[in-house]
């Protein structure tokens, strides 16, 4: 039961007020062919979870892409480095599109 209810938001969840998990790093950020990249790995089960955010300034307002993937590592540098380049494969595939219809 305790599995079913955190799949479906019942259960504990390790975020604050503000939304961001405690565990959670923020690095300094990264421009890519335009974009800005920042990773902010959290830690879950003993690991640092792949987690970013793609920022792009579009017609004079900031738009953001926050993405997480299931990667997990088990150092922080790891999980940072490996965000930046998830990051810049999205970019790569989508670019633009990641923020709907531009």
């Amino acid at each position: 039961m305790s599995f079913l209810k955190k799949l479906f938001g019942g259960g504990k969840t390790e975020a604050g007020a503000s939304g961001a998990a405690k565990d959670s790093h923020r690095s300094e950020p990264q421009d890519y062919k335009g974009f800005r990249i920042v990773a902010t790995p959290y830690k879950d089960a003993g690991q640092y979870q792949l987690c970013g955010v793609i920022s792009k300034e579009i017609d004079g307002a900031s738009r953001d892409h926050r993405f997480v993937r299931a990667d997990r590592f088990p150092g922080l540098d790891d999980a940072v480095e490996m965000t930046f380049l998830k990051a810049r494969q999205i970019i790569d595939q989508q670019g633009e599109r990641l923020f709907g219809e531009v």
